[in-house]
């Protein structure tokens, strides 16, 4: 049975609940319960609002010296452009609600800095899906899209994704054990994390107050 709560903060609580089932065992991860995976949404959603400075920028990139890139650079007028692109779906911060479809469009179209390709590498990866990503990768730089090449704003985006991808391809995902272990950054530290929260929502609330749970806590046992 679905409560208020998971219906809420999940959305699609069935959906994600059998495509979590999957990226678990192609990671060998223990399952979150629903609610813990409602704490990790809830993580995602502190992330946004009081860390954004890790979602959608590139510190040490170079905009794409476009007029429509220098414009999407501001994040204002870039979220309306990726919402009409379905290269984000603000009810699904998990990405487990999505298809691999709405998944490769976000990649193609929304910006990752540095290595924050690997989360969705990762799900793309227990789907079979790799493969087609790279076809369509190929297709972007092949064809020099204007459109999504702006749309991701920086330049070197999409050779930096196929580069990624064919990598992940030939031998997995490319991570540091840093990365590995960081909840924003991969999803095995990120399904791991949620499996590590407590069990039910009063026990969150106990642990809260008792000034030992923070969404932004690192995986337990990371350096």
């Amino acid at each position: 049975m679905t409560t208020w709560y998971e219906a809420m903060i999940l959305v699609r609580p069935e959906q994600i609940e059998a495509n979590l089932a999957r990226a678990c065992d192609a990671l060998q991860l223990p399952r979150p319960t629903r609610w813990q995976l409602c704490v990790g949404v809830l993580r995602l959603w502190h992330r946004v609002l009081f860390r954004s400075d890790t979602v959608g920028t590139s510190p040490g990139g170079r905009v794409r010296p476009t007029r429509r890139a220098r414009l999407l650079a501001w994040r204002a007028a870039r979220l309306p452009c990726l919402l009409a692109e379905r290269a984000v779906v603000p009810l699904d911060f998990t990405g487990l609600g999505s298809t691999p479809e709405g998944l490769i469009r976000h990649l193609l179209g929304a910006h990752h800095d540095g290595n924050q390709f690997v989360y969705d590498l990762e799900l793309l990866a227990a789907y079979g899906k790799l493969e087609e990503l790279r076809a369509r990768v190929r297709d972007v730089i092949a064809a020099d899209d204007a459109w999504l090449r702006d749309l991701a704003v920086f330049d070197g985006y999409h050779e930096s994704l196929l580069a990624a991808v064919d990598r992940a391809i030939a031998r997995g995902p490319a991570m540091t054990e840093a990365e590995a272990r960081d909840p924003d950054i991969s999803l095995r530290a990120y399904l791991a994390w949620c499996a590590s929260q407590p069990a039910t929502p009063r026990a969150t609330l106990r642990a809260w107050r008792a000034g030992t749970f923070r969404f932004d806590a690192p995986l337990a046992g990371a350096a």
